[in-house]
């Protein structure tokens, strides 16, 4: 197998043998379960570890494979798209600050789908400011740290064996950093949260005395703020590609259920979809070459939230009555599309990023 094309041919004719298609369970139990499944049937085949160092159990070759793969998983509807992604975030983060030895162990765990990992940053009284964290981490006389404090919108919270948590631990920017927490340790509360959308993607996590040994700490003491800022690109890096994927997917079946087609409408939700592609395959390209992601990736954060909510508001126009009325499944990916401006950053957020730090128009 050589190169791009090679890996996804091969790819292709693999996953044309092995039938992974999901059941018909739409529950997020379900979805969880076939993500499990979809990730141990890949890592077993190999393709899971192509892209990823062999120090933490990957057989290398460029990261580009990983968007490949992801792409031709969504394109299936092998796993939704947004959960199968989250090893694109949180697999770079742990190969750059935890232990050598710990990312070794931690990694395949989590490629081959024997665990699921969660991200706990927001918090109740912070929202986008995550600056302003007051997750509590103290050291001990016994070589813990011992954190208190709450988590709110952990992505599959309830599901994860392990968390990456950002605490507090002096003032300041400075005076934040992360560790890499069990999620079954005693003082560990998760709580569910039902969203418009009906289902219970999002947890509110609370810590109370959760004992951390020292070794979990991921970089040095407050080395927390640089974490996260290396890690908030990553979900708009590959992450994206895989969610455009999916909506070109969306898009396809909107025009295959429009009783009247609107080629207007239609040509609108495509060109959205092509120009957040555009800009996510530069984007790969810099991931592939081993740049490091920045400011740009608010770019294609902007640009895809866009593209989703114009994609099911015409959906919505071209159906009419199928949203309000249906319990299929364009109901729940309207409302979910209406949270797109909202997580990983809002929209209002994102532009003051690209106003400051690309176009340097300055502090407001």
């Amino acid at each position: 197998m050589t190169g791009v094309a090679g890996f996804r041919s091969g790819l292709r004719a693999w996953l044309d043998r092995n039938d992974l298609s999901p059941g018909d369970d739409g529950t997020l139990d379900g979805q969880v379960a076939q993500l499990a499944r979809v990730r141990r049937a890949l890592y077993e085949a190999g393709w899971m570890r192509h892209g990823w160092p062999a120090e933490v159990g990957g057989l290398g070759g460029p990261a580009v494979l990983r968007a490949v793969l992801g792409e031709e998983v969504a394109a299936r509807g092998l796993a939704e798209p947004g959960i199968y992604s989250m090893v694109e975030v949180l697999v770079p983060t742990l190969i750059s600050y935890a232990r050598p030895e710990l990312a070794a162990h931690a990694v395949p765990l989590l490629l081959s789908g024997r665990e699921q990992w969660c991200q706990g940053f927001s918090e109740p009284g912070s929202g986008s400011d995550l600056a302003s964290l007051t997750t509590r981490a103290v050291p001990r006389d016994d070589g813990t740290w011992a954190v208190t404090g709450q988590k709110v919108w952990t992505s599959l919270a309830q599901y994860a064996a392990r968390c990456v948590l950002l605490t507090r631990t002096a003032p300041g920017h400075g005076g934040i950093t992360a560790f890499f927490v069990d999620m079954d340790a005693p003082g560990v509360t998760v709580r569910p949260l039902r969203t418009m959308h009906g289902v219970d993607e999002f947890a509110e996590v609370f810590l109370d005395d959760v004992r951390v040994p020292a070794d979990r700490m991921l970089g040095r003491p407050g080395d927390g703020w640089r974490l996260a800022m290396d890690l908030l690109p990553h979900e708009r890096s590959t992450c994206f590609w895989h969610r455009i994927a999916h909506l070109y997917t969306r898009l396809d079946r909107l025009a295959d259920e429009t009783p009247v087609p609107d080629d207007a409408a239609l040509g609108a939700a495509y060109l959205a979809l092509h120009t957040v592609r555009c800009r996510s395959h530069a984007t790969q390209r810099r991931l592939d070459a081993g740049a490091r992601l920045g400011a740009e990736t608010s770019v294609d954060k902007v640009l895809l939230a866009g593209a989703e909510q114009l994609l099911f508001d015409t959906a919505r126009d071209l159906l009419p009555g199928v949203l309000e009325l249906s319990g299929g499944p364009w109901r729940p990916e309207y409302l979910y599309s209406r949270a797109a401006t909202i997580y990983g950053g809002t929209a209002e957020i994102q532009r003051n990023i690209i106003a400051r730090r690309l176009l340097d128009l300055g502090q407001e």
